[in-house]
């Protein structure tokens, strides 16, 4: 097999997968594992992966910090924001996670509706600031900066002592095989904490986000009980996500 073909049925593998294991690809096309860590490192270094331990995953664009992120609030998340909002009950215990989709769900709330509203996110506790039914819980710790997240060992402690009704959660990525990621290790576990401790969790998910794979898996889909997706949503994609049998709600 030339080396451009082997190139070719490498992108095809992880478009099709969201993610390559190097020993795996090296068993599927006979050739040493050396071989396949040689391309993946050059494939890397032409900017058409990003290399992992072990394999690649697919190249993502980088994510301004979260204060350049903030200063956009598309359309499409507002309007993720208000179908989320139509989830919310009077007296509900909602936890919201950081985000700026999450932040939009917050603005989307309708005014003078009486909830305890949780979150790890400072930055999200401050949407409420004027809003008189709402009461606040702030989950301390230390904080993951680029999402503006508590997280670690008190924010966990905390977190174990909750059952909110439903939980928002934010994900960088959904993909069909590799559930619902994100970029880091710590932040992933808070979220997978927070979620198996709520009793319903959404995922708001723009249309960038799908079929992708992020490097930390935080749960597979079927565990969410939905997600929440615009038009901008390629089809397909969102097929493969309904595929996990869980509940899909169109903005």
């Amino acid at each position: 097999m030339m080396t451009t073909e082997r190139r070719s049925l490498i992108l095809d593998r992880l478009h099709r997968d969201g993610r390559l294991v190097a020993k795996d690809l090296a068993g599927e096309f006979g050739l040493s594992e050396d071989t396949i860590r040689r391309d993946l490192r050059d494939m890397a270094a032409e900017g058409l992966l990003a290399r992992v331990h072990g394999g690649a995953l697919p190249l993502q664009p980088s994510l301004p910090d979260f204060a350049a992120r903030k200063q956009v609030a598309s359309d499409e998340k507002k309007r993720l924001g208000r179908l989320a909002a139509t989830l919310v009950g009077a007296g509900d215990t909602v936890f919201l996670d950081g985000g700026t989709t999450n932040a939009e769900i917050a603005r989307a709330l309708p005014a003078g509706i009486a909830l305890t509203v949780i979150t790890h996110s400072p930055t999200i506790a401050g949407e409420f600031e004027h809003s008189a039914g709402v009461e606040i819980v702030l989950i301390g710790g230390r904080i993951y900066k680029h999402s503006m997240v508590a997280v670690g060992a008190a924010a966990s402690a905390a977190i174990a002592t909750l059952r909110p009704d439903i939980f928002f959660l934010g994900a960088t990525a959904a993909h069909p095989l590799h559930g619902f990621s994100t970029g880091d290790f710590e932040e992933a576990a808070i979220k997978r904490q927070i979620a198996g401790q709520s009793a319903r969790t959404y995922v708001a998910l723009t249309a960038e986000k799908l079929g992708h794979a992020s490097p930390v898996t935080i749960m597979p889909l079927d565990a969410a009980t939905g997600v929440l997706l615009s038009d901008e949503a390629d089809p397909e994609q969102a097929e493969m996500l309904g595929a996990a049998g869980i509940e899909m709600l169109r903005a």
